[in-house]
């Protein structure tokens, strides 16, 4: 019986957002079990425990007793290096979009280093755009336009099944990358890659920079932000990287805090 011969599936963490419906949240449990994932988080969601979700879980109880319940998604992503968002259409978020295999490559090739994550958003309305900006990359599942609508679940289980198929596959084959591995230089010990909650302390301290030196010009920094955003996912800087970039910014606050200083006297 095949199994995942590098244990990188249970490192791969489903985050369903916003579930409105537990019996979605049991068929989305059934669905990853049947594929060999096991690390379900959920963000808030409308009814859980619940015992339509037991009852949809289908034997798949010990994957919905062990989920995790989080207060908001950045909690959900702690720790992950690699984050995919789906989406069911084209959104204003600048992210690259895949189609499932790719991206269930990307995350199994990813998910041998530590954890990544894919997230799910609502029935209704799928993710939100600020919760896209989390996420290094989209993927789509290519439905039939004349008819696109995908339950949850069932959408969990085209990429539960994806997931799996990338995990068997031999080393290197149907390997795709969306954030690039970051590889030490030679004669350097190899720094892990920076993860997600990582990277959102960073951006709050560059947001705060950018504001202490009045780079915005009182503009709204929003698309600004969403570019650089997009800049340094798609570069996946490592932590010995991300500690250089903290400390140019603390130098260019210091720098605008003497200079507010000397004007002011």
């Amino acid at each position: 019986m095949n199994t995942d011969p590098d244990g990188t599936l249970p490192r791969v963490r489903i985050v369903l957002v916003g579930t409105q419906h537990p019996g979605n949240i049991g068929s989305a449990a059934r669905a990853m079990k049947t594929m060999g994932l096991s690390e379900l988080h959920l963000v808030t969601p409308e009814r859980f425990p619940h015992p339509e979700a037991v009852a949809l879980a289908a034997g798949a109880d010990d994957v919905l007793d062990a989920a995790r319940v989080q207060s908001d998604l950045d909690a959900a992503l702690a720790g992950c290096h690699l984050v995919i968002g789906t989406s069911a259409r084209r959104r204003h978020v600048p992210l690259p979009e895949h189609g499932p295999r790719g991206a269930a490559a990307a995350l199994v090739a990813a998910a041998a280093r530590g954890p990544v994550a894919l997230v799910f958003g609502r029935e209704r309305t799928g993710l939100e755009n600020q919760e896209l900006q989390r996420c290094h990359a989209t993927v789509t599942i290519p439905t039939n336009p004349d008819y696109s609508s995908l339950n949850l679940a069932a959408a969990v289980q085209v990429l539960a099944y994806e997931l799996r198929l990338a995990a068997l596959a031999p080393v290197g084959e149907g390997l795709a990358t969306i954030a690039p591995v970051p590889v030490a230089p030679p004669g350097e010990d190899e720094e892990p890659p920076a993860t997600i909650d990582e990277l959102e302390r960073y951006f709050r301290h560059l947001h705060a920079a950018l504001d202490a030196i009045d780079f915005h010009k009182g503009k709204s920094p929003d698309r600004v932000m969403a570019r650089l955003r997009r800049l340094y996912l798609r570069a996946a800087p490592d932590r010995r990287e991300l500690r250089i970039l903290h400390g140019i910014l603390a130098d260019t606050e210091r720098m605008a805090r003497l200079a507010g200083e000397g004007e002011g006297g």
